[in-house]
């Protein structure tokens, strides 16, 4: 800001005190700044942002109340705080050390979380959870590794666990970029997703999902797909 001179004024304060927090919040704790892949998507994708929060946004209200959930493949964990408005503790892992040095070297106090690198395909997680989810990583998973993707992710939750699972589906692929195409060698449509949803729970719950809004449209013109798993089948052998 300038007074019409050639040298910038110092602001201390806002025009408005209502806005003044904004600029306590910066002194004290400086400029939040994104992750690594929250980055690079603010870069060459901006809209992308606004669809990723909005699922984590879903899973939030879903999982609002329970205490003890885990996030598998949780990359950069920027959107993750969105849940931990809504739950009690959450643990967060992935399999790149990179993305864990990454989330050490941003989290605040505030919004800590309990952060490991573990590959969900080597075994289940420490401790018992009453809620997991993955988005965006099942596409990942190999096929050939899916069932042991999932028999893992299941002995991670207590009894009454409830799962949540969010993919593109297979049919929104065609539109998918070359990189993000490199990476998805597991998409699926929505009966496929409830079919192995349902060999380890009672009850598999799919939605749809197009930009920002969930919703219970026709499916195979859904872009992105979820699973809301609840009643856990005994482990399969």
């Amino acid at each position: 800001m300038s007074d019409g001179s050639d040298t910038p004024m110092e602001v201390h304060k806002t025009r408005e005190p209502q806005y003044q927090h904004a600029l306590d919040i910066r002194d004290k704790y400086g400029a939040a700044r994104l992750g690594i892949l929250s980055n690079q998507t603010w870069h060459d994708d901006p809209r992308h942002l606004l669809f990723v929060l909005a699922r984590y946004k879903f899973v939030a209200k879903m999982l609002s109340g329970k205490q003890s959930v885990l996030e598998i493949g949780c990359g950069d964990a920027f959107y993750n705080r969105i849940v931990l408005q809504e739950v009690g503790e959450l643990c967060s892992i992935d399999f790149d050390v990179t993305f864990a040095n990454d989330i050490e070297d941003r989290m605040e106090e505030r919004w800590r979380t309990d952060h490991r690198v573990h590959d969900m395909l080597s075994g289940p997680v420490d401790g018992m959870f009453d809620a997991a989810y993955a988005i965006d990583v099942i596409e990942h998973i190999p096929a050939e590794h899916e069932l042991r993707f999932m028999s893992n992710i299941t002995q991670s939750l207590d009894e009454h666990g409830v799962l949540i699972v969010g993919t593109p589906s297979v049919n929104s692929q065609v539109y998918a970029s070359v990189d993000s195409k490199r990476g998805h060698v597991n998409c699926k449509d929505h009966q496929q997703l409830k079919e192995l949803m349902l060999m380890y729970f009672h009850n598999a719950f799919i939605f749809s999902m197009n930009d920002e809004v969930v919703h219970t449209g026709f499916y195979p013109m859904a872009h992105y797909l979820f699973a809301v798993c609840v009643g856990k089948r005994p482990a399969i052998s």
